[in-house]
């Protein structure tokens, strides 16, 4: 687990999310996460990282509430929000608290039109018709090549699509947005753009992010705090920089020493992971 200095930085600031000690089982026999905890401070981006399968999109479906769709279900421990118990609770109520998740994949709805996507956002919402044209226009803002796209969304480009799928998030006016692999499928520009206005989304709206990322070094850059999972537990936690300089994460997450420039002497077996 982290040092002390990291869990002491992050127990200073009040969590919005609070998840403790949790599990969860598939189909009532396969258990999936075995005991995971993580705080996201309030305003903060912290981000989850780790090894395909590893039960990362499980614990972003824990939160959200989508684990029921796949029959799944919180059975230990508990997840609260704003200091309210929400685990296993309806999706759409989850939604109305104040969190929206960005799936893998984006998840549009294709054959409609951007506008009508975003509008589906804010399906729970019931402020008025105004307040809502108020908000596209703020996505608009943030994303001004969808204001251009007048067509059906399976036409945009993959960039354009993760950007209608964070706008859309937007429109639920959530305080926290969960974001399963954002980079999915994008080129490096566009990894790049998007993550940086994931990063200006949080700084100016206020909005907490919990990011689930393989792209380590780019995940890294833009959130405060991390955690790595993996076979269904956290095995390390701490801020930005004391997981950057880890020399575990730069080995398995990290690329290893990017400085290196000859492989002459390296030697042939792999540093072994601490936390195994």
């Amino acid at each position: 687990m982290a040092p002390a200095a990291a869990r002491t930085e992050t127990a200073t600031e009040t969590p919005l999310l609070s998840v403790n000690n949790i599990e969860v089982v598939y189909d009532d026999v396969i258990l999936v996460l075995r005991g995971v905890s993580l705080d996201v401070p309030t305003g903060r981006i912290v981000t989850l990282l780790g090894p395909n399968g590893a039960g990362k999109s499980t614990t972003l479906k824990a939160i959200s509430g989508l684990l029921g769709t796949e029959n799944g279900r919180v059975t230990r421990g508990s997840i609260t929000f704003r200091g309210e118990e929400i685990a296993n609770r309806p999706p759409e109520e989850i939604v109305r608290r104040g969190i929206f998740q960005v799936m893998e994949g984006r998840r549009i709805i294709e054959d409609m039109t951007v506008i009508e996507n975003l509008r589906l956002g804010a399906f729970t919402r019931r402020d008025g018709g105004a307040a809502i044209r108020a908000d596209i226009e703020q996505v608009f803002h943030y994303f001004p090549r969808l204001k251009e796209r007048t067509g059906l969304a399976g036409y945009l480009s993959g960039g354009e699509q993760q950007m209608l799928a964070i706008g859309r998030a937007m429109m639920a006016r959530p305080r926290m947005i969960l974001l399963d692999e954002p980079s999915m499928g994008l080129s490096p520009l566009l990894v790049k753009e998007t993550f940086a206005i994931i990063e200006t989304l949080c700084a100016e709206t206020g909005i907490t992010m919990l990011l689930v990322e393989q792209n380590a070094r780019m995940a890294l850059k833009i959130a405060q705090f991390g955690y790595i999972m993996e076979s269904g537990k956290i095995v390390l936690d701490g801020s930005r920089d004391d997981l950057a300089d880890n020399e575990d994460v730069k080995e398995f997450y990290l690329g290893g020493d990017r400085e290196r420039k000859s492989f002459k002497n390296l030697k042939s077996y792999k540093r072994r992971k601490r936390w195994l």
